[in-house]
């Protein structure tokens, strides 16, 4: 073949190699090659767990940004509760001005630490890379057995793939003030990390069949 026959074959020849009949690599019987075998079997529990510790950094990062917000109506709160100035426009000393100089300092601490735009940058990577590795495991699991298994794991995880949707739905609003709408947002992602811790169980299960079941690589 020619220059151009040949560059367009090497691709093609590669792409065979990697989806070829490599038999002891294979689970279901060689149809898809390296797609069956244990290595990307382990790539969804492995980004699972990656996604649950980074949901609760996020968390961790969300409840900061909205303690910069809420302690900023504490501050207020107790100013109303200041006596007011005497006749030569002094406000006498009370054991709230402490309160509020503390309160104060906190809050410049916390914005100082760019919370909002850290949680941002976290929900948002674990909206893609939640969602496409939902979509990788059903893949997998049916490449590697020809079908998949209604049960537990598989619809606590199609939930949370939606809930995650739900909750990106709701920045909009947020970024608008909608207090109902941060609220939701919280609650939202309140189930699904609780639907995350839930699910480790029965996919370690999974994780152990793939080893009876798959080999490397």
């Amino acid at each position: 073949p020619g220059p151009q026959g040949l560059g367009a074959s090497l691709p093609l020849a590669g792409a065979m190699w990697l989806l070829g009949p490599a038999e002891e690599a294979l689970a279901k019987g060689g149809d898809y090659g390296l797609l069956e075998g244990r290595t990307l079997a382990l790539v969804h529990p492995a980004m699972m767990f990656t996604l649950l510790a980074s949901m609760g950094y996020a968390g961790y990062l969300g409840w900061q940004w909205r303690r910069v917000r809420t302690i900023k109506d504490e501050i207020g709160a107790l100013q109303a509760q200041l006596p007011p100035l005497n006749e030569e426009g002094q406000r006498p000393a009370t054991p709230l001005d402490a309160q509020i100089a503390e309160l104060t300092a906190t809050r410049k601490e916390l914005a100082a630490g760019g919370f909002r735009d850290k949680h941002f940058v976290w929900g948002s990577a674990i909206l893609a890379l939640g969602v496409a590795t939902s979509i990788e495991g059903g893949l997998n699991t049916f490449l590697r057995t020809g079908k998949l298994f209604p049960g537990p794991h598989l619809f606590a995880g199609a939930g949370m793939t939606v809930l995650w949707a739900a909750a990106a739905a709701l920045v909009p609003a947020m970024q608008k003030g909608n207090d109902a709408a941060r609220s939701a947002h919280i609650a939202i992602n309140a189930v699904v990390f609780g639907l995350f811790l839930w699910q480790v169980p029965t996919g370690l299960e999974i994780v152990d069949k793939v080893f009876q079941f798959t080999s490397w690589p």
